[in-house]
């Protein structure tokens, strides 16, 4: 068992997005990503579920044609997709990347 803050966490950029990394399993490997205001995280191609959980912030989230606005307190569930990401404010955000089986 571990226990993590996340709200005291102080994540590398997103360029360096492999160093948020702070846990990993065989299942699933969970990470701090944090964008300043007008940040954004490009579009890629997950082939796995996803879970983002907002930490601090809110960010606009489009998830294959689909755009929904999460914000602090909320959490993001989906399947493979093409994704993308920009905030307005800053986001601090969870995500858990399951790895398919």
């Amino acid at each position: 068992m571990q226990v993590f803050d996340l709200k005291a966490m102080v994540p590398y950029p997103y360029e360096e997005r492999d160093k948020n990394v702070f846990y990993k399993a065989q299942e699933f490997k969970a990470r701090i990503i944090e964008l300043p205001a007008g940040g954004e995280m490009p579009t890629c191609e997950m082939p796995s579920y996803v879970i983002f959980y907002v930490i601090e912030g809110s960010a606009e989230v489009k998830v294959n044609q689909d755009k929904v606005t999460i914000k602090e307190g909320q959490c993001l569930i989906t399947e493979p997709a093409t994704l993308s990401m920009e905030t307005k404010n800053g986001v601090k955000i969870m995500g858990i990347q399951v790895v398919k089986s």
